[in-house]
């Protein structure tokens, strides 16, 4: 009698997972110029929607790119359009330059903040389809990602037509069933109360220890709390802001849309422990041996734009602001 397998989750026919992660080689710096920075303690600047950064250089590299931390620019350094910026660069708009040709720069800019949005849930329906517990709903998030991929496959007027907010209604909906049976195991049969702070303000606060495996803390404050030791194996972060939240011995692993760019604008150290496709930001371990820091609770001034995941504030799926 042969073995019983499940059936395998069909492969993506368009966009690879290297086509989700930022090429700043291939992209004309996008993100330097579309977005608008407002002066925080992410950004040392104002800078309007559509204006280049005065950094950056004729040949789209960063001036200060070493130095961005140390010049105020940290919200630089924890940004990720999940290749977005190589997409409308390079596919969308077939190379053309921004510079060599103003004329198609306003375009580029709106379809740039459109993609971006699209190329996050791209990443979301792929990590979920990572998740062996989630596999119920393979199938549908299979479909779904081929469906997004088609989206971001399209010219600037079919990018630009895209119903994000319906579109973005659907994915969520899927990543929220896949988020509970990935949790489900953690949680038990009983659900405890206390692990359920979607959308809680936990600026500053003290969870040092604290068991909050199969915690549901999606689209949760967690600025300068202090997770030092905790276990938060299973727990889903999507749009949790984590910005100079100490991470210092916590458990990550097996988090549940947990990204880099949460990780970048965090602090922690040796003993963190990460999802297996994760690294460990540079800045940790400079961080680690250096007193002070940012104050707990950072800046929450409008406009301030943050690392953790740009669809909060109504863009990401399952958060608020």
């Amino acid at each position: 009698m042969s073995e019983s397998r499940e059936p395998a989750v069909p492969e993506s026919r368009g966009l690879g997972p290297d086509a989700l992660r930022a090429d700043c080689e291939r992209c004309f710096a996008l993100c330097c110029v579309a977005p608008a920075f407002a002066a925080s303690a992410d950004f040392a600047i104002d800078k309007p929607a559509g204006r280049a950064c005065p950094n950056l250089q004729q040949d789209f590299r960063c001036g200060i790119h070493r130095d961005l931390r140390e010049k105020g620019f940290t919200g630089c350094t924890v940004f990720d359009c999940f290749g977005a910026g190589q997409q409308v660069s390079q596919v969308t708009f077939g190379g053309e330059d921004w510079r060599r040709n103003p004329g198609t720069a306003k375009r580029m800019f709106e379809v740039f903040a459109v993609m971006r949005q699209i190329h996050e849930l791209l990443w979301y329906l792929t990590e979920a389809l990572t998740l062996p517990a989630a596999r119920p709903l393979h199938g549908e998030l299979a479909r779904l990602r081929d469906e997004t991929e088609r989206l971001a496959g399209g010219d600037p007027d079919a990018v630009l037509a895209v119903d994000l907010m319906g579109h973005r209604s659907r994915v969520n909906e899927l990543l929220l069933g896949a988020s509970e049976l990935a949790r489900a195991e953690a949680l038990g049969a009983r659900k405890d109360r206390r692990k359920e702070r979607r959308g809680a303000d936990l600026i500053g606060a003290d969870l040092r220890g604290a068991d909050l495996r199969g915690a549901n803390l999606r689209g949760a404050y967690l600025i300068g709390a202090d997770l030092r030791g905790a276990d938060l194996r299973t727990a889903d972060l999507i749009g949790a802001d984590l910005r100079n939240a100490d991470l210092r011995g916590a458990d990550l692993t097996g988090s549940v849309f947990l990204i880099q760019s949460q990780l970048d604008a965090a602090r922690g150290d040796a003993s963190t422990k990460l999802p297996p496709a994760l690294t460990r930001p540079a800045h940790w371990e400079t961080g680690a041996r250096r007193a002070g820091g940012p104050a707990p609770g950072g800046d929450r001034r409008p406009g301030a734009r943050r690392g953790g995941s740009p669809a909060r504030g109504g863009r990401k799926p399952g958060t608020r602001r």
